[in-house]
């Protein structure tokens, strides 16, 4: 295997330029990095990251905390997340807080000990000022989920009060009155926002807003379940459900076509997230569209510009808007609109 002077003698460059266009590509004509690049390619050369790392001070990888590693959700942000690494030469670390603080808490005082360069969170259940106090200790952070209290970190975010707001308008709009919700769990910031969001769409249009009708799911397909299936056995349906996330809207979807309950004939359903599997089951699912794949993409382009230019840095909070795409399950005659959603 090729060393870094073979490299250099290939290219008719210097060591020291070789280096620079692995360690500080930005300092490197394009031309010579093209060049570089193409005989570390011929030679089948790799970097001696360890070595790297110990040199400059770096490990060249970055951690993503995610709270559930088994919803189709999350594996979407790690996706932006890891190209954006792999594109600067990073390493992704991904961990799963299974949504408890003391796992969360554990794992950033563990990564801040320099097991990486930097930390991406999502939906981070601890305070701000937790968090500040992680980064004090040299860690760089950004965070994805929802904006917080003061500066300090970069933040991705999405309203979801008002994408809770978006879903129960347009069922609002389609002439139901009788709404549903199956939350996400209450310790969950993004739940209570969707929640926020349901209540405030009902009260604009004077509909009531009636506790029987709000049941407490658990984000998962059994939740969403469990909680149709007390919608049915109370023996008076609403129109209309809005699910807090897919797979519970997937689980209520399950138990009313089991129970003979049309959808969207008998009651509509509205789920949030869009994962890919909303537009495979039957009836398609309406749902609000959250963009989870650019949030990791961006959140991890905020974060390697900390790493890179520190000294350029000033804190960003990035807004992406939450999007309804509507499909068959709310009974919507327009299908063009289907057909390209």
């Amino acid at each position: 295997m090729a060393n870094i002077r073979e490299v250099a003698e290939k290219a008719g460059v210097s060591v020291a330029t070789v280096s620079r266009v692995l360690n500080h590509p930005e300092t490197v004509s394009s031309g010579t990095k093209e060049l570089v690049r193409l005989k570390m390619k011929e030679l089948e050369y790799t970097p001696n990251n360890l070595a790297r790392g110990l040199a400059l001070n770096k490990t060249y990888s970055i951690a993503l905390l995610i709270p559930n590693i088994l919803n189709p959700l999350y594996p979407e942000v790690a996706k932006g997340v890891e190209d954006v690494a792999h594109s600067h030469g990073y390493n992704l670390l991904l961990c799963n807080t299974e949504e408890n603080p003391e796992k969360e808490r554990a794992y950033l005082h563990l990564l801040s000990n320099r097991s990486v360069d930097g930390c991406i969170v999502t939906s981070s259940l601890l305070s701000y000022r937790e968090l500040m106090e992680i980064q004090g200790d040299a860690l760089p952070l950004a965070l994805i989920g929802r904006p917080r209290e003061a500066e300090g970190v970069h933040c991705v975010f999405t309203d979801f009060t008002e994408g809770g707001y978006l879903a129960v308008q347009y069922l609002i709009e389609q002439g139901y009155t009788r709404i549903a919700h199956i939350s996400g769990p209450e310790k969950l910031p993004e739940s209570r926002d969707k929640l926020a969001g349901y209540r405030k769409a009902l009260k604009q249009h004077g509909l009531p807003l009636e506790d029987t009708l709000v049941l407490e799911g658990d984000n998962e397909v059994e939740g969403g379940y469990l909680a149709a299936k007390r919608f049915i056995q109370a023996g008076h349906l609403p129109e209309a459900i809005f699910a807090a996330n897919d797979l519970m809207a997937m689980g209520a979807l399950d138990v009313l076509k089991s129970s003979g309950v049309g959808v969207p004939e008998e009651v509509a359903l509205v789920g949030y997230d869009n994962i890919r599997m909303s537009s495979l089951v039957e009836p398609k699912l309406t749902t609000i569209a959250n963009p989870v794949y650019k949030m990791g993409l961006i959140a991890a382009r905020l974060l390697f510009d900390s790493l890179n230019r520190p000294q350029d840095q000033f804190d960003q909070e990035i807004y992406l808007k939450p999007k309804l795409v509507v499909r068959k399950s709310c009974g919507h005659e327009d299908r063009i609109r289907e057909i390209f959603s």
